[in-house]
């Protein structure tokens, strides 16, 4: 079982930035890929960016230059800093982490972007 909680959300104007955070119940190092994903209001939810314990990082290709997703191993924890947001990336962000076969999900938190 893995828990994990997000952080960071929260109402911001078009053009700002915001860091969400996500902490793991337990050592990443076996969490593969951790990431994120969002879910805006009537939509499906989507990839935004993950990340590999090799390194390789896969970003959604709208979101390229504006989104980077990062870890840091010793605080079991997950990063994406938003910057340039714009009222599209409304949504709720939700943090996710593989453990195969199992797939874990994070409660979410929200991101509002007023234009």
């Amino acid at each position: 079982q893995v828990q994990l909680v997000e952080s960071g959300g929260g109402l911001v104007q078009a053009g700002g930035s915001l860091r969400l955070s996500c902490v793991a119940s337990r050592n990443i190092f076996s969490l593969d890929p951790m990431g994120w994903y969002r879910q805006a209001p009537g939509k499906q939810r989507e990839l935004v960016a993950r990340i590999f314990s090799v390194g390789f990082i896969d970003y959604a290709n709208s979101l390229k230059g504006r989104f980077t997703i990062s870890r840091d191993n010793a605080k079991n924890t997950v990063y994406l800093q938003m910057n340039s947001l714009e009222p599209e990336d409304t949504g709720v962000y939700f943090c996710h982490a593989r453990v195969r076969p199992n797939d874990y999900w994070g409660q979410g938190t929200q991101v509002t972007v007023s234009s």
